[in-house]
Order: structure tokens, then sequence, then C-alpha cells
């Protein structure tokens, strides 16, 4: 009997094996890489997580993907890129992910592109925006690395234009933060005044960590710099304006859009928060569409700022489901090429993204859909004047 009750057992434990096994084969498995908790950009990650996972219960209710439920695993980098590249070997050759989102901060991706390109592994950053991080490893080679979120050269792009074509800037200063985000952005910035014929009258750099840039900045003003291009993450923006309070210098400002973070507002308060002008993907005055996700999501947001990520991180899940519909595979290679060539349009709540990607482009988003943006009254508004009015695709250099 004894016998007989261990055989039982292992045959029960057997089933229950299977059993897992089977449930485990009805879902299609995506990750997200990035930092969720460490950096001032956490907070986007966090948002981006909250609308992918908004999109995958909407396509779950309608009956999920190639007849499987898609399932989410979720992976904190802390900002670091060791821990990021070690999350993303996780994903891919444990979790057996399908497809990555994410990282939250440019540098990480940079530090792990070349993994998920010898994996042939689809990867959409929703969130972080460093120009680089979706070209190809080598010309020609194929490109694993898509993007729907901001991109940098894009913001540039847009920013230099208007500096172009305001009168009143005379002398032009850029001002960065030391990290591959901001230096990435310098070499950009400097292409692109030249393209421009903007020669910049000082350019000056500080650490992501400091507080007190007035040395940098009496270097500006003594270059007789009246507008000044500042790129940086939300909280070191917010030390530039603070230290442009203790000089009692003001020049026009012009930011990256990590001013739109929340820790930018609250580090430098409701005065000095209202100066930078820049660009991001929506103001707070939402479509009904975008208000619905707001109502499933945003009391889970550190701040409302931050919803645009949710929408990013939404839109970017849509994208990959209709390349996975089209493939009719989850083979990396096959859902490359369904992305670079998605025959369907896909209805995103930024956008309708019709044919987003190619083999050469692999940025869903551009300047033509950013929005123009200032903080107003704690809110982030849209900005409008006679020159934004008057830009045209042919003033964006790139």
């Amino acid at each position: 009997m004894k016998a007989i009750r261990i055989i039982a057992a292992a045959v029960a434990a057997a089933s229950f094996a299977v059993a897992s096994s089977a449930a485990f084969a009805q879902e299609i498995k995506i990750g997200f890489n990035g930092d969720l908790s460490a950096s001032p950009s956490a907070q986007s990650g966090q948002a981006a997580v909250l609308g992918m996972q908004a999109a995958i219960a909407d396509v779950n209710a309608a009956g999920g993907l190639l007849g499987k439920k898609l399932a989410l695993v979720v992976r904190d980098d802390v900002s670091q890129p060791p821990k990021s590249i070690q999350n993303m070997t996780d994903l891919i050759d444990n979790e057996k992910v399908v497809a990555v989102f994410g990282p939250t901060n440019s540098g990480n991706a940079m530090a792990w592109k070349h993994i998920v390109n010898q994996k042939k592994m689809p990867v959409i950053d929703n969130v972080s925006s460093g120009t680089d991080i979706t070209k190809p490893m080598s010309p020609g080679a194929d490109n694993y690395m898509f993007r729907v979120s901001m991109v940098d050269r894009e913001q540039v792009a847009a920013l230099m234009a208007y500096v172009k074509k305001t009168g009143s800037a005379k002398k032009v200063g850029f001002m960065t933060e030391t990290t591959g985000y901001g230096q990435g952005a310098l070499k950009d910035m400097k292409s692109i005044a030249e393209m421009q014929g903007i020669t910049p009258a000082a350019i000056e750099q500080f650490g992501v960590s400091d507080t007190d840039m007035t040395s940098q900045l009496n270097k500006l003003k003594d270059a007789g710099v009246d507008t000044v291009i500042i790129w940086a993450q939300g909280t070191p923006i917010a030390q530039v304006m603070r230290s442009m309070e203790k000089i009692n210098y003001y020049p026009r400002t012009l930011s990256s859009w990590a001013a739109d973070n929340i820790t930018f507002y609250d580090a430098a308060g409701k005065t000095l928060a209202e100066k930078p002008l820049f660009l991001r993907t929506v103001s707070e005055n939402r479509t009904p569409a975008q208000d619905k996700l707001f109502t499933r999501v945003g009391s889970q947001l550190k701040a409302p700022s931050s919803f645009s990520f949710a929408l990013h991180g939404y839109d970017s899940v849509m994208i990959l489901v209709q390349a996975i519909k089209q493939a009719n595979s989850t083979d990396g290679s096959a859902i490359r090429v369904a992305l670079e060539n998605l025959n369907v349009p896909v209805q995103g709540l930024l956008k309708t993204y019709n044919k987003p990607f190619s083999k050469t482009n692999h940025e869903a988003l551009v300047a033509k859909d950013f929005v123009w943006v200032h903080w107003k009254d704690g809110r982030l508004v849209p900005y409008s004047d006679a020159l934004v009015a008057s830009l045209t695709p042919a003033d964006y250099k790139r």
C-alpha cells in the first residue's frame, strides 16, 4: 500500500507539473526593464508600467493575443547599467519574454543594446530619449531597437529652430549635465546649432548631483548669453534655476523635457519652475480617450505630470500587439520585420500610428508630434506664441 501511495503521489506531482506547464504555455510574456525606484526619472518608469498594464488588460479582455494571454514581467534596474544588463539577460534567457520595453535611463539602453541585437530580441523604448538608442549597431544591420517616446535630437531640432527664428536671441549658451544623457544631447546640440548657423557663446557642464551652478552661470553671463538651453534631468534643471536666482540672472531658458518631472517643479518652486519652455508628447489638456486612461491609472501616479509615460506605455504595447498579430508569430526576427512594415494603422492614445517604423526609421514620434509646454500654476499647459505658430517642418534641421 505504501508503494502504491508513493506512486500515486508521483503521478499527481507529474500531473500538476504538466498542468502548470500547459498554463505557462498559454501566456505570451513581455518584459519591462527600467528604473522604478532610484533616480529622479523613476516615476517615469513607474507610469510607463501602469500604461502597459492597462493595455495588457485591454488586450486580454478582448481575447488575448494569438489565442494566449499577454503577461508582463517587470524588472527594476535601479538606474544602474550593470543591473540593467543583468535584468535584460534574465528576461531573455530565463523568463523567455518575446519583447522588452524600457529603459528609464538612456545610458542603460546604450549598455545593453548590443545584447538584444545579438539575441534578436525586439525592444520598444517607451521612456528614455537618447538619440543613439535606436541607431543600428552598424550601417545596414538588422536593428531591434524601436521607440515610442521623445527623442533628444528631435527636441533639439525644435528648440534650435525656435532660437534661430527668435530675433532677440543674440548670444546662445548650452548647459548640460555630465551623464550620458547630457553628453549625448550636447553632441546633438552642437551639430544642429551648426546646421542652423548658430555659434554658442558659452558651453558649461555640471554634475547631476550638483546644487550650485553659479560659477557656470556667471561664465554665461560674462559671455553675454541671453538665451540658454539646459539639458539635464528634472532636479538638476531646478538647481540651475535656483542658481540663476542667486545671481539675479535670468536668460531666456529652453530645456529638455525632463523639466516636466514633478521633481523639477518641487525643487525649483512655482515662480522659477514657470520660466523654462520645453516640449513633451502631451500637455495636461487631455483628449477624451486619454482621460479614460487617466481615470484608470491617475491615482497610482506619483504626479499627474508623469501621465505622458503611461500613454507611451499603452501605445507601445498596442503597436507590439499589432506586429505580433501581423507576424502570426512571437519569433524576434518576425516581430522586427512586422514592426518595420505594419500594414494596419494602430489607434493609439497619443495618435494613430500609420506605418510608424521602417527599416531605417525606428522612431514612432517626431518633432511634429510634440507639444510646446510650460508650467503654469502647478500644471503643464500648452505654450504658444507667434514664433511657435510660425514654425514649419522646413525649420527643423536634423
